[in-house]
């Protein structure tokens, strides 16, 4: 899933921020409204963190599917019958 910069924004300061529960443009409140001073610095580095966890994930999903296809093909299963079953 690709997220824009937006919404990869808006997940940082829902995981950095718990008490957030409206955000406007640069400006988050909490249920009463108060505004939240928000650290930009801490924002930006957690959609770093959040963005490699999602790299990571991809990739072992991908390694993940690449072992099972080999699986497949070591129990005698041909190309076109691995295809048919899992798409690749």
């Amino acid at each position: 899933m690709i997220l824009t910069d937006f919404e990869k924004r808006y997940f940082a300061i829902k995981e950095l921020y718990s008490e957030v529960h409206t955000q406007s443009e640069n400006k988050a409140f909490d249920i009463n409204g108060n505004e939240i001073i928000l650290d930009e610095t801490d924002i930006n580095n957690k959609i770093s963190e959040m963005e490699t966890a999602r790299n990571i994930e991809n990739a072992n999903k991908e390694t993940k599917k690449a072992s099972g296809k080999q699986k497949l093909l070591d129990l005698g299963l041909t190309e076109e019958e691995v295809k048919a079953l899992i798409g690749v």
